[in-house]
């Protein structure tokens, strides 16, 4: 492991995931892998009469980096509208393919050491991909 990639505050983040056991009755779930290292997040969620995640659960089988990235993601979900967790998403996305500046999500600067490190980025995606598609699909249910 490199230092500037796996730092304190990486491995801080992985070790203290908010958020982290599985909801009892999700109104929708989204899992999504890595095929490169094989690092899974699984996200559950419930969303409020106005579409915003009022519950979250997490199962994070990832790497430091993908422990790290769920971390950040799960401190602060709680109110989101799936539009503002796919523009984090999408944010993130582009700005670990050098085509944007960091995404509107508290924390991500943590990521800039793995930005040359194209390899590890599925697994920094994973837990913004889970949780557009799982807070997407529960808005849509609910409405």
């Amino acid at each position: 492991m490199s230092a500037p990639l796996y730092n304190a505050e990486i491995l801080r983040l992985a070790a203290t995931i908010p958020h982290h056991e599985r909801l009892p009755a999700p109104m929708a779930t989204a899992e999504k892998r890595s095929p490169i290292c094989g690092s899974r997040v699984t996200i559950d969620v419930a969303v409020d009469a106005e579409g915003r995640v009022s519950e979250v659960g997490l199962l994070v089988r990832a790497c430091a980096l993908g422990q790290a990235s769920s971390s950040l993601l799960a401190a602060n979900i709680l109110g989101r509208t799936p539009a503002e967790l796919a523009a984090a998403r999408d944010g993130l996305t582009t700005w670990l393919a050098r085509e944007g500046d960091p995404p509107d999500w508290p924390g991500m600067d943590i990521f800039t050491p793995a930005l040359d490190y194209t390899a590890r980025h599925p697994s920094i995606r994973l837990a913004f991909e889970a949780a557009a598609e799982a807070a997407d699909t529960a808005a849509k249910a609910k409405a």
